[in-house]
């Protein structure tokens, strides 16, 4: 399965990229995560619907000094990634 994610609210410049690859390596998926122009975050996530699930509850937290306002999920056609990478 994979899962594009949509992250919006006070969530670039306070290591949320960072925080979403080290929940990527916990839960076992794969993907990338990237800042968008319009100030939200993106992430691709890719493993069993079980872990992206889980993954996405964790976005609600966010790192320290986060303000997160809304996940939103999209279900996507399935792509193969070798491991989790910060886009710059």
């Amino acid at each position: 399965m994979v899962a594009r994610v949509f992250i919006s609210g006070f969530v670039q410049n306070v290591g949320y990229r960072q925080f979403v690859k080290r929940i990527a390596y916990e839960t076992g998926l794969t993907g990338w995560v990237r800042n968008l122009r319009d100030g939200r975050v993106e992430v691709l996530f890719s493993g069993s619907k079980n872990k992206i699930e889980k993954a996405i509850e964790h976005l609600w937290e966010g790192p320290f000094l986060s303000e997160v306002k809304s996940v939103d999920i999209e279900w996507v056609e399935e792509e193969n990634f070798e491991g989790f990478e910060i886009i710059v």
